[in-house]
């Protein structure tokens, strides 16, 4: 996922096939668990190297094509964990949260210089779905997770299909550089 001639590869074999490009998902995520002032230095690269190197490689490559097109989506996956600083009795993965934050400030900003090519960047931000990346938090602290969690349950697959059908088509033309939380109203709570 952060290898530039693997993605250019992607990229060249996309367009052979369809001949353009409308819609980019960078949805690659992985996490480490550990205490901040123990973060293993090659445990924080993969994480950065995953979910922030990958989105800024393909969102590049794609948006040149986007840009020559004059249209196109991208739809980046962020994380709730990447609004503020997380409660390490909840969550200890300061990697995550980090390469989340650098996402959601990625979305705005290559929004900006994107948008007057008609090329929309946006973002979604779940908050705790039962994945297997999350099993572990879960199994960790679910039960506070759900108390913080005003909708009173964990996201399904259901709930992220009506946002990103959203900024994937005409409906969203008129956003760009929005990060929509999908997570139960825990972002919109006071904790």
């Amino acid at each position: 996922m952060s290898n530039q001639e693997n993605i250019q590869h992607v990229v060249d074999e996309t367009m052979k096939e369809f001949g353009r490009i409308d819609i980019l998902v960078n949805n690659s995520g992985t996490s480490w668990g550990a205490p901040a002032l123990e973060m293993p230095l090659d445990k924080w690269d993969k994480v950065m190297d995953i979910n922030l190197k990958a989105v800024f490689l393909f969102s590049q490559a794609v948006g040149k094509i986007m840009v020559e097109q004059r249209s196109g989506k991208i739809i980046n996956i962020a994380s709730i964990a990447g609004m503020g600083g997380q409660d390490p009795l909840v969550m200890d993965a300061i990697g995550y949260s980090t390469s989340k934050g650098a996402v959601i400030t990625f979305t705005k900003d290559l929004a900006v210089k994107l948008a007057p090519y008609n090329v929309h960047v946006n973002a979604i931000a779940p908050g705790f779905f039962p994945t297997k990346m999350a099993k572990a938090i879960l199994d960790y602290s679910g039960e506070k997770i759900l108390e913080r969690t005003p909708a009173g349950r964990f996201g399904s697959d259901d709930d992220m299909k009506g946002p990103a059908l959203f900024l994937a088509s005409d409906a969203s033309d008129y956003v760009f550089g929005h990060v929509l939380a999908v997570d139960g109203g825990t972002s919109a709570s006071v904790q």
